[in-house]
């Protein structure tokens, strides 16, 4: 299980950034998790505290951002494949946050297909969630399902653990660290809780009847259009079927029936509501009240709010939701079908990206780029504008996205121009070519890096379609039923044999952040930094003696 767990979490980012014990995936054996294990058997194991460190967050605030040590990571890695197994199948389906196979494409996709006539959109958004996590509340809906107190009481001692800022500790009284391997998982058990109450008790209650009756004026409307044309009067015909078009078929107001649904990702949800808003405010007011003394938690009252679906707009997940309300007809004159739910891109977000790119009005060439290679700016730009393209092609006007790609195109030519100084004209002439895409030709901008005795490697910005993609979202994949395989480099280290003076010994991994810079111009570089640039690796199989002569500098393979 632990090689299971090292295998799965070696090669993360944050798998080479040190916690309070300075200690990093770099040093990794056979011999350390037994020594893990040896803890775990006699109860000695103890959780360190967190290094905390702070991130931006988009409205100017900062988000706290545990970084355990890389035990730590590898133990809670280890818990959260046992809990993964048993909860992961018990998850409602509503639930789309930190799960296998889904994400906010799925949740998004869910909403669009399946909520069509919404009234009333209620905007969840729970107040410093993962922060404000009850501890007794955690290991009481552990207990409900595990029956383990030494699982539980390691459960406990992560969560109290506490977290180092500036080198003085702190407690942590509520919460799950941020930046934990387990925080994840721990929030979608705890949030089931709410899954379960909105679909057991709320969505019951506020669902009933099978369909709508039928709307009476409409009707009535029908009934002349019948008898006009019966008797050949046309006028008559055309001026009830312009009111007609006008009404809906369905009794918007009847009261025997009524719907409610419910989408959640991580402390994001989304309820849609059929019905008036006297029932929308009893259904939030039911939510806030079992969040409050079940879950000890609060809604963010500034972002919990009540949307009408037709004449506002809801955000969700970085999208503005609306009900569709349109009389016009189509173009085989047929009226377009009232209440679906369309996906939309907010401006705020094409506004704040080309912010981002823009000086005094105008697109502007990136300082920080400037001193970068071709290759470079043309991948980071492209990465960045491809990135959120691909994130809002669920939108049905996507084509919004014109303008950033317009602004962010001109900046990375001006920064192009900026290093060569030259012109954008002629970084245009150099750099553009057609791509092949589904929907035919497209202009693009390529640069490549040539590399020796391999295809050279080649940046592009542009040559997305911008239109609408109903499948941009992540299909689950079938559970092999064949027995897991190791990871490449378990395999390695078990076969015990040094990579470097290939002796056959107790071996341990050592492991680089990146494999830049391994083979640098000057001087001749190492044999093992040779030797994990040729084959790839950010990490290399070695003894104790060959490892130390790594990080003493002195000659090693």
């Amino acid at each position: 299980m632990y090689l299971l767990a090292y295998g799965r979490i070696y090669s993360n980012h944050g798998a080479m950034t040190p916690g309070v014990s300075g200690e990093t995936a770099d040093g990794m054996s056979i011999g350390k998790i037994n020594r893990i294990i040896d803890a775990m058997r006699h109860e000695r194991f103890r959780f360190r505290p967190v290094r905390r460190t702070h991130i931006p967050k988009k409205n100017g605030k900062t988000r706290p951002l545990g970084l355990p040590s890389w035990t730590d990571k590898l133990v809670g890695e280890v818990m959260r494949l046992l809990l993964e197994a048993y909860y992961e199948p018990t998850f409602s389906d509503r639930s789309h946050g930190f799960r296998p196979g889904r994400g906010c494409h799925t949740a998004l996709t869910e909403v669009a297909n399946t909520w069509t006539g919404t009234t009333w959109f209620i905007e969840g958004d729970i107040a410093d969630c993962f922060g404000s996590f009850d501890h007794e509340v955690v290991i009481t809906i552990l207990s409900e399902k595990i029956h383990d107190n030494r699982f539980l009481l390691l459960v406990r001692n992560m969560l109290a653990a506490g977290y180092m800022e500036d080198w003085v500790w702190h407690a942590t009284l509520s919460g799950s660290p941020q930046g934990g391997v387990l925080s994840p998982l721990l929030s979608s058990i705890y949030l089931h809780k709410l899954d379960t109450f909105i679909e057991q008790t709320l969505i019951p209650e506020y669902t009933r009847g099978e369909k709508r009756r039928h709307n009476s004026a409409y009707v009535k409307l029908s009934g002349i259009i019948e008898r006009g044309r019966r008797r050949g009067d046309r006028a008559v015909v055309r001026e009830a079927r312009k009111q007609r078009r006008m009404l809906p078929s369905k009794d918007p107001y009847d009261s025997g029936y009524r719907r409610l649904r419910y989408c959640r990702y991580a402390d994001d949800h989304l309820l849609g509501f059929t019905g008036p808003k006297a029932e929308a405010e009893q259904i939030k007011a039911r939510l806030a009240a079992f969040l409050r003394e079940e879950l000890k938690l609060e809604l963010s009252p500034d972002k919990t709010l009540i949307t009408h679906a037709r004449s506002q707009a809801a955000r969700f997940l970085g999208y503005e939701i609306t009900a569709h309300h349109d009389h016009r007809k189509g173009a085989r004159g047929r009226r377009w079908t009232d209440g679906f739910i369309k996906l939309n891109v907010p401006r705020s977000v094409v506004k704040a990206k080309c912010a981002r790119h823009m000086r005094r009005g105008k697109p502007a060439h990136r300082r920080d780029l400037v001193n970068e290679s071709d290759y470079t700016i043309v991948a980071t730009f492209g990465a960045e504008y491809r990135g959120l393209v691909q994130y809002y092609l669920l939108a049905g006007d996507v084509y919004k996205l014109n303008r950033l790609e317009w602004v962010m195109r001109t900046a990375m030519l001006r920064t192009l121009a900026a290093k060569h100084r030259s012109s954008v004209s002629k970084m245009t002439t150099r750099h553009r070519v057609k791509t092949e895409t589904p929907y035919g030709l497209r202009t693009c901008f390529e640069a490549t890096q040539p590399r020796e005795g391999r295809k050279p490697l080649v940046a592009r910005f542009g040559g997305i379609p911008l239109r609408r993609n109903k499948n941009a979202v992540p299909h689950d994949r079938v559970p092999s039923p064949t027995p897991h395989r190791h990871r490449e480099v378990v395999r390695r280290l078990l076969r015990s044999v040094c990579e470097l003076c290939h002796r056959r010994t107790e071996v341990e991994t050592h492991q680089v952040r990146t494999l830049a810079g391994l083979t640098g111009t000057g001087t001749a570089a190492p044999g093992w930094k040779k030797l994990m640039a040729d084959k790839r690796r950010k990490t290399l199989i070695v003894c104790g003696d060959c490892h130390d002569s790594i990080h003493t500098g002195t000659p090693a393979g």
